[in-house]
Parts: C-alpha cells; sequence; structure tokens
C-alpha cells in the first residue's frame, strides 16, 4: 500500500509543529500556574493580616473594658497591698538579725 507524499508531508509537517510548539506551552502553563499561585499567596497574607488586626482590636477592648470596669477606690486599695505585700517579712527578718546580734 503506497500513500500520497503530499500526505506524508502533512502528517511530518503537523507532529513537528506540535513537538515544536511543546516547550512554549509547558512554559505558558508554568508561568501561569506560578501567577495564579502568587496571587492565592498574597489573598492569605492578606487574610492573615486582618484576622491579626481583629485580634489586636479584641485584645485592646479586653483591657480597655478592665480598665473601665474596675472600682477606683477598691482599684487603690489593692494596689496600695501589693505594693506592701513584703513588708511584714521583711521587718520579721530585720527582727531575727538584730535579736542575733544582741544575744551575741
Amino acid at each position: 500500500m503506497t500513500v500520497n507524499s503530499q500526505i506524508t508531508d502533512a502528517v511530518t509537517q503537523t507532529n513537528v509543529k506540535v513537538v515544536a510548539e511543546a516547550p512554549a506551552m509547558a512554559m505558558g502553563s508554568i508561568y501561569q500556574t506560578m501567577a495564579h499561585s502568587t496571587g492565592i499567596l498574597f489573598e492569605n497574607a492578606v487574610a492573615q493580616q486582618q484576622q491579626q488586626n481583629t485580634l489586636s482590636q479584641a485584645a485592646a477592648n479586653q483591657g480597655v473594658m478592665q480598665i473601665y470596669s474596675l472600682d477606683t477606690t477598691a482599684t487603690a486599695a489593692a494596689s496600695e497591698k501589693v505594693a506592701q505585700g513584703g513588708v511584714a517579712d521583711n521587718l520579721t527578718s530585720l527582727l531575727s538579725v538584730l535579736n542575733s546580734f544582741r544575744s551575741s
């Protein structure tokens, strides 16, 4: 069976064209994939920043609510108690040292 030479030439040229275009098509596909991945990366970064901003606002809001919910007199008394927390221990230690000098 013989095949017309024009048909053989057409098939050969088509095969050469497909093989020649394959690297360009592959690179185009890679560039498209990279652009899409970069877009998703930036979308995720923006979403992360928005969530962090929301958390920061919530934390600041909680702090302000705690500050405004405290009674000022009770806060002053509690602060004074905290500031004087170690006074009794210090006085006891000082008394022990003084007593040790007296007995020797």
